[in-house]
């Protein structure tokens, strides 16, 4: 007997492939712009910030920013990328090629400012969360906040979950932006999921308060 749940499975499976050919084929574009922009197209330079600008942006407040300061490093990213265009040569892609510059500049903010990075816990991060939640685990769309879940797990683990779960890299490029073996990052999004699973089937099964029967 074929169990009720294989469809949706099926359909999930479908889906998640699409969204990896989509972010595929975004990718190709954005290095193409990248690289176009290099040699001096000026459009393509408007085409790579509008495209990368909200990954950018949703990242850096992911490492810490506040909302006050969270466009001013994504500006910064950018200012700096543009900077050193000239060195780009597409062996990774633009994205990953922004991120791993907008991780330099939230440290660098944080050195400047005599402080430890951390990962945010703020509102705006949770807001984040819940905007990529449509990329994230199944079940998280019955009302449980994401945020609050990846709030509690431990900081390396919520790195590698939002960089390969919610914005998509592939986890050698993970790996690479986070300095540590492609194994590691799969383990630490494993445990990571892991957890968050636990978290979301306890938070299904408590009672609401004022609940009746």
């Amino acid at each position: 007997m074929i169990s009720p749940a294989l469809p949706e499975t099926c359909d999930m499976t479908s889906r998640a492939a699409r969204d990896r050919d989509a972010r595929t084929s975004a990718d190709a574009s954005t290095t193409t712009w990248a690289l176009a922009a290099r040699d001096g197209d000026t459009e393509a330079v408007d085409h790579l910030v509008r495209a990368l600008h909200r990954d950018v942006r949703h990242f850096v407040t992911y490492l810490g920013a506040d909302p006050q300061t969270a466009d001013d490093l994504a500006q910064d990213t950018f200012l700096r990328a543009l900077g050193s265009l000239h060195r780009f040569e597409g062996r990774s892609s633009a994205r990953t090629w922004l991120l791993s510059i907008a991780r330099r500049a939230v440290v660098d903010s944080y050195r400047h400012a005599s402080a430890r990075p951390r990962l945010a816990d703020t509102d705006d991060w949770q807001t984040v969360a819940e905007r990529a939640q449509e990329r994230g685990l199944p079940g998280f769309d019955d009302g449980i906040a994401l945020g609050e879940l990846l709030a509690a797990l431990p900081d390396e683990r919520r790195e590698a979950f939002v960089l390969t779960q919610l914005l998509g890299l592939p986890y050698a490029e993970a790996a690479a932006l986070s300095d540590c073996p492609v194994g590691t990052v799969r383990s630490r999004v494993a445990r990571a999921r892991a957890s968050l699973m636990r978290s979301l089937h306890d938070a299904e099964r408590a009672e609401p308060l004022g609940a009746t029967a």
